[in-house]
């Protein structure tokens, strides 16, 4: 029944486009029953010049194309079609001035997501963001200290302000004393409960930040921290700009200034070229870092980008083999994160009813675990003590207290 229909796409993996391919075959027939109906391609995946060119040349029902940089004149394009019934393809090569004050649909009445900066310049080998989103542009710190006022005044506990790298926030600014760690220190101050970031590169992990991080308050003692491999020689490769020795060595001086502090990471095997040893040293650095949590992800070729021409060598099953033999170490990661916090009292942002267990309750803690407890629906919204029953491998079991 919809008369508009906008596919905002991803293209980090080959599996995303064609999942959006699939999609857009499947609108064909509402198409034809109602001739009227707008379709619009946004996103990522429009960003390539090869999507611009299979829609023109092979997807006559897609009515509009948008771009990542062009997402603010949507009600220009839609104009376009609905008023004066023409196609409308129209993708920003360029990036151009960053647009505030774009609506945003908040999914929870609760958190909110605030961006802080668009774009990347890391250029990581097997990466597409960078070609997609284009290079890093910070928004000014007004802008963001006063998106979040008005969070705070429509109640929101918690904010996480995002970036490709957050560690870059300010670098493009004309003023040198606008940085990510400068940023932090001003919401720091600022009354909102709650705030967390995603996501940082271990190579710009300042020493400076970590001081910030350490005044605690309402910083939050979590941090997702990618590492993808623990080999030098594939990080090198995958042109991350660290060794494992330089990342333990970040971590290490985390733990020792933010005790109690939780980390997770990211992780890739089977990276082209990835030997037996590598895996193994991926293994060793999963082990010393002291993960409480992580994305792991078997290799996704990458068209676009430097490594879908490296050679690949390694059959399926011994990718799968690998992925399997990680996780096994991640899984034990997240279950002694989780244990650590058995018997104790902790402060849950209830979110509402368990996604498991609508009879539960369920929220957060300040390092980012999942807590489900018994409790009346008037605690929803409300950051509460919880005392720790149960610790299990993916979450927490708990119970209201007075303490």
């Amino acid at each position: 029944t919809a008369d508009l229909i906008i596919i905002n796409t991803c293209a980090v993996r080959a599996g995303a486009e064609n999942k959006v391919y699939g999609e857009i075959g499947r609108l064909k027939k509402y198409k034809y029953h109602n001739p009227d109906l707008v379709i619009a391609l946004g996103g990522c995946m429009a960003q390539e010049e090869t999507t611009v060119e299979k829609v023109l040349q092979a997807i006559p029902h897609i009515d509009i194309v948008f771009g990542t940089h062009n997402l603010h004149k949507l009600p220009e394009y839609l104009h376009g079609v609905m008023a004066e019934k023409r196609r409308v393809i129209e993708v920003f090569s360029e990036e151009g001035r960053i647009i505030e004050e774009i609506p945003a649909a908040r999914n929870s009445r609760y958190k909110a997501w605030v961006n802080i900066m668009y774009g990347c310049d890391e250029f990581c080998s097997y990466c597409i963001v960078p070609y997609t989103r284009g290079k890093e542009r910070s928004r000014s710190p007004e802008h963001i200290l006063s998106e979040v006022e008005v969070l705070i005044k429509a109640g929101y506990k918690e904010i996480t302000l995002l970036g490709q790298n957050v560690n870059s926030y300010g670098l493009d600014l004309e003023d040198p004393d606008i940085d990510f760690p400068n940023l932090l220190a001003r919401l720091n101050a600022m009354p909102i409960p709650r705030i967390r970031f995603t996501t940082s590169h271990p190579k710009d992990f300042s020493a400076a930040l970590i001081e910030v991080l350490a005044r605690g308050g309402n910083l939050m003692p979590h941090i997702h921290l990618p590492v993808q491999s623990g080999s030098d020689r594939i990080l090198k490769a995958m042109n991350r700009k660290y060794t494992s020795a330089d990342y333990l060595e970040l971590v290490n001086r985390i733990h020792d200034r933010i005790p109690g502090i939780s980390l997770t990471t990211d992780l890739i095997v089977g990276f082209p070229g990835e030997t037996e040893s590598d895996f193994e040293q991926t293994l060793d650095l999963v082990r010393k870092a002291r993960f409480e949590g992580a994305y792991t992800f078997i290799y996704s070729k990458r068209e676009g980008t430097p490594a879908a021409s490296y050679p690949d060598d390694i059959d399926g099953m011994t990718k799968k083999n690998r992925l399997y033999r990680l996780n096994e170490i991640v899984n034990e990661g997240y279950r002694q994160g989780n244990l650590r916090f058995q018997g104790e009292v902790v402060e849950v942002l209830v979110e509402g009813p368990s996604k498991t267990n609508p009879d539960l309750l369920s929220g957060y803690t300040r390092n980012n675990k999942l807590v489900n407890f018994p409790g009346p629906d008037d605690l929803i919204g409300r950051i509460v003590p919880i005392r720790i029953k149960t610790a299990r491998t993916w979450s927490l079991i708990g119970e209201p207290t007075n303490e």
